[in-house]
């Protein structure tokens, strides 16, 4: 069982990657955090007594529920509003990135020029607009893969799909991924 502390200090070890997942999915960082509190929560409430080692899996699982239950509200919120412009969605697709504004404060000794941080910011930019990019069940697979570094079997089992589809989603998003940064100049 796990204790208070270890729930603790595992929703504090997952809160920046979950938030990242969740806005890549909805694009949306008012309901990417609405949706990372609420699988918190759940996994807080529901499933806080079971073991310090399943929490990762868990925790994965109940975000993708989440996140399927919000498009789920969304698509019927849009079928029911569809006609009412002031229920349109007004995307402000600002340039600021508080987890990469909160990332380089930590990560920076003053030692990077001006052009070097300029330069990372834009390529960063570019890595995220290719990733958002990706078909959804690909863009899952390969965030769980590759940022979240959960195994084949982990990542089948938290999309509910086999591992089979869980290679098949990361093959295809890394080569989708590797054309579209190439095209940008990005080369590995």
């Amino acid at each position: 069982m796990a204790s208070e502390q270890e729930l603790s200090d595992f929703l504090k070890s997952i809160e920046k990657r979950a938030f990242k997942r969740a806005v890549f999915q909805v694009r949306d960082d008012e309901a990417a955090l609405d949706i990372v509190q609420d699988s918190m929560l759940k996994l807080s409430i529901h499933y806080g007594d079971k073991p310090a080692a399943e929490l990762p899996l868990l925790f994965h699982r109940i975000l993708a529920n989440t996140t399927l239950d919000w498009f789920r509200r969304r698509k019927t919120h849009n079928a029911v509003f569809s006609n009412m412009g002031d229920f349109d969605s007004g995307d402000d697709e600002g340039d600021f990135d508080l987890l990469e504004t909160l990332e380089t404060l930590e990560n920076s000794e003053g030692t990077e020029s001006a052009s070097d941080a300029v330069s990372r910011a834009q390529t960063l930019r570019t890595i995220e607009e290719a990733v958002q990019n990706l078909p959804g069940r690909q863009r899952e697979a390969f965030l769980m893969r590759y940022w979240e570094e959960m195994d084949v079997s982990e990542t089948a089992t938290a999309m509910g799909c086999s591992e089979g589809s869980v290679k098949t989603h990361c093959f295809r998003a890394i080569q989708a991924l590797s054309k579209a940064l190439s095209a940008k100049g990005i080369k590995p």
